[in-house]
């Protein structure tokens, strides 16, 4: 980068770094320069379909949660390259000398739109190890051009829901807050955060920003500095009471909260007067279960039964399932840090892959698949969908993928036995009612319909998740939920690894 570009640069302030549109250049360079290498090749026009996934359910756990994918849509729309986006890429230099990109490759990208055609998992549906989250098939070029964004929005918020999903469980029906906005990695993902966590079950959150653009009802109270620039504790209860009547949560630790919990009570008393309530008290350090339990019995005592008890501290599942344990009587929890950044495990691993190419539209599809020296790496090939399997109280007991061209070439039934992804010689029976679960969000590069509220994905993972048994929900060995390949997939994916390893052989005789 020469000097003039970094003083421009520099001189960004946050608010000027992007458009709320400037989604194109939101990708690794390969992504550009694989474009810009099919453009030379006369490949324009060739077809593809990618799929989305992720090989192991994150956390040790049984299961995921899909998300992000409800901003897929406003993602194809506003790719677009403008009048200053191309001007950079024709200022990004080519190691070897000259510039990277080609005036032609550049002419065409200048308002360049996809085309694509995407179906994935509803948002906020369980999803499992290696089975299309989402479905791209279009323009090679708009495949690739698109990968790392939705990637990037689908791997973060699939892995920030289920963390949610978990800690909503651990948490056994009372409410928790997304207090991760302060930790998470940027404004950005603080965002991701607040969106994700809500449709997994999350009460609330502290990130104002969200609450406007999502609509997600926000909470937050006072912190340790209002009790400090007070003269006492006393004092600065006093003052929240009356600046906050009916939204009034008192922070107990500041100084010791056997001292907060009588302030607290003084206050309390003096709001009964005024004709108000106490809503809650907050521990934020210390041993939460037996502060927790002082704090109840001392409200109990009191006379103010009614006034909630609140946690917060580097919370997380095993955390909150371990106060329980310990008979807390806690009614809600405020999880940051732990739910922000999806500790322990900081990254999903989705990956995309293609699974189908041809030349024109009007031909048929040809299956690929990619090999690997490592076999839980080796892809699944087609065009992939997923049928899901109910037992007769709607639990869902298994999926199937299965290639739709497959099925349509040869005029058969899906059958209900599915060969093991990972071993191909074993296999599972499933029965009962199925249903497709992938259903269509772009066509031809335009939305199918109006993009759901979250509210709706919301309510779409609450009932999932309370259909799931519970063997695949706990977090100590977890029961290996089905998902197996449909027979005649099963054995395209063979036919093409040995014509592969053939391939292979011959060449190197």
């Amino acid at each position: 980068m020469n000097n003039s570009l970094k003083g421009e640069v520099s001189a960004m302030s946050l608010t000027d770094r992007t458009k709320p549109s400037d989604v194109c250049l939101n990708t690794d360079l390969y992504e550009l320069t694989m474009a810009q290498g099919y453009w030379e090749s006369g490949m324009v026009d060739n077809e593809a379909c990618f799929t989305a996934f992720f090989r192991e359910n994150p956390f040790g756990g049984g299961y995921a949660i899909a998300c992000g994918i409800g901003q897929i849509a406003d993602l194809v729309e506003n790719f677009v390259f403008e009048d200053d986006d191309i001007s950079y890429l024709a200022s990004v230099p080519s190691p070897g000398g000259g510039s990277l990109f080609k005036p032609g490759f550049l002419d065409f990208l200048r308002n360049h739109r996809l085309n694509l055609t995407i179906d994935a998992i509803p948002e906020g549906e369980l999803v499992f190890p290696r089975e299309p989250i989402v479905r791209v098939t279009g323009p090679i070029i708009d495949c690739q051009l698109i990968e790392t964004a939705l990637l990037n929005l689908v791997n973060f918020q699939t892995l920030v829901a289920t963390k949610t999903a978990r800690v909503i469980r651990a948490a056994q029906g009372n409410p928790v807050s997304d207090f991760g906005l302060r930790r998470a990695q940027g404004p950005d993902g603080g965002l991701a955060v607040a969106r994700a966590s809500y449709i997994a079950g999350a009460s609330s959150t502290s990130n104002v920003l969200a609450g406007k653009i999502y609509g997600i009802p926000v909470f937050g109270t006072h912190a340790h500095s209002w009790v400090m620039s007070f003269s006492t504790e006393l004092e600065a209860f006093r003052a929240f009471a009356r600046s906050f009547p009916k939204n009034c949560a008192l922070l107990l630790d500041t100084y010791d909260v056997h001292e907060g919990i009588k302030n607290a009570i003084i206050v309390g008393k003096e709001m009964e007067e005024r004709g108000e309530k106490l809503g809650a008290v907050r521990i934020d350090s210390g041993d939460l279960a037996k502060l927790a339990k002082e704090a109840r019995a001392a409200f109990d005592d009191a006379g103010l039964p009614y006034v909630k008890i609140s946690v917060s501290n580097d919370l997380d599942e095993y955390t909150i399932q371990s106060l329980f344990a310990q008979g807390a009587p806690i009614d809600s929890f405020g999880v940051g840090t732990k739910l922000a950044t999806c500790d322990p495990q900081p990254s999903l691993g989705g990956v995309y892959k293609l699974s189908a190419i041809r030349e024109h539209k009007d031909e048929a599809w040809r299956p690929v698949i990619k090999l690997s020296e490592m076999a839980y790496k080796r892809t699944i090939p087609g065009i992939q969908s997923i049928r899901r399997y109910y037992d007769m109280s709607g639990c869902p007991i298994g999926d199937m993928i299965y290639d739709e061209a497959v099925l349509l070439a040869q005029n058969v039934e899906t059958s209900a036995v599915v060969t093991d992804i990972l071993d191909p010689y074993s296999t599972h029976k499933l029965a009962g009612t199925s249903q497709e679960l992938m259903i269509r969000v772009v066509a031809d590069g335009t939305r199918t319909k109006e993009a759901e509220t979250i509210e709706v994905a919301r309510e779409r993972c609450h009932d999932a998740l309370m259909h799931l048994d519970p063997a695949y929900t706990r977090f100590l060995n977890p029961q290996v939920y089905t998902v197996g390949l449909e027979q005649g997939l099963a054995k395209l994916r063979h036919e093409l690894a040995v014509e592969h390893a053939c391939a292979v052989t011959t060449t190197s005789e």
